[in-house]
């Protein structure tokens, strides 16, 4: 397996460009995790984003030791979430990353110790503009800036759908993208599966492409906390 590096510099370190392999056996082992954490949310942490995103994050490197994706467990770590730096030479770190990942053809390459991957994780949800604006503006925003994966040309989101269809909730995203003039950034359906969209997102130095993976709640989590979110939706500025 070879990943093509870019010969272009990205804020002071060599580009990340990976191959669409890569992105997809990243693609695939989130929806395995996601099958496995699944089992593990609990009503009560619909709320709560940090909860689910160690639930995926756990379920994820499971789905690494068995299965299909056993092929990938010599190749991929799923490490914690760590702080990071938009710019190498920056004294503290001005980031912290949700799900990280590493990949030892990166490392042996170009030696890269931060990660080689990110994931942004975000609570979203059908009709919901204050949800749809915190995934752009917390999220996909993190990426445009540089804040985080400044020298990726790929990045990835999960989107955890706690109410409605991830169609709904992308329909959403993209009304807020409209809104803004930001037309050419709307998410578009992916062209190898149902359940993930791609953007592209111009940046002062390359541009990245991010992926983004719509993970819906089990069926009694969403209507256990539909009535909540519902209430809460109505209590939110609409844009």
């Amino acid at each position: 397996m070879k990943i093509p590096f870019g010969q272009r510099i990205a804020v002071g370190r060599k580009l990340i460009d990976l191959e669409p392999e890569l992105v997809g056996a990243t693609l695939q082992t989130i929806k395995a995790g996601w099958q496995i954490a699944i089992e593990r949310i609990q009503a009560r942490s619909y709320n709560h984003e940090v909860e689910i995103t160690e639930c995926l994050r756990d379920g994820m490197r499971k789905a690494l030791e068995c299965g299909d994706l056993a092929q990938f467990r010599p190749t991929m770590i799923v490490a914690p979430g760590t702080e990071s730096r938009s710019e190498p030479d920056m004294p503290v770190p001005d980031g912290r990353t949700d799900i990280p990942l590493y990949f030892w053809k990166v490392t042996y390459e170009i030696g890269e110790h931060d990660p080689h991957a990110i994931i942004e994780c975000k609570r979203v949800a059908e009709r919901d503009s204050t949800l749809a604006r915190e995934y752009v503006l917390e999220g996909v925003d993190r990426f445009c800036t540089g804040k985080y994966a400044a020298n990726h040309s790929r990045a990835f989101m999960a989107g955890y759908v706690l109410l409605g269809t991830p169609s709904g909730a992308v329909a959403g995203i993209n009304r807020y993208l409209n809104r803004h003039h930001r037309v050419s950034e709307r998410l578009k359906p992916s062209t190898n599966c149902d359940w993930t969209w791609r953007s592209e997102h111009p940046r002062s130095t390359t541009p990245v492409e991010l992926h983004h993976a719509m993970l819906a709640l089990a069926t009694t989590l969403n209507d256990t906390a539909a009535g909540s979110a519902r209430t809460e939706e109505m209590t939110q500025p609409t844009e």
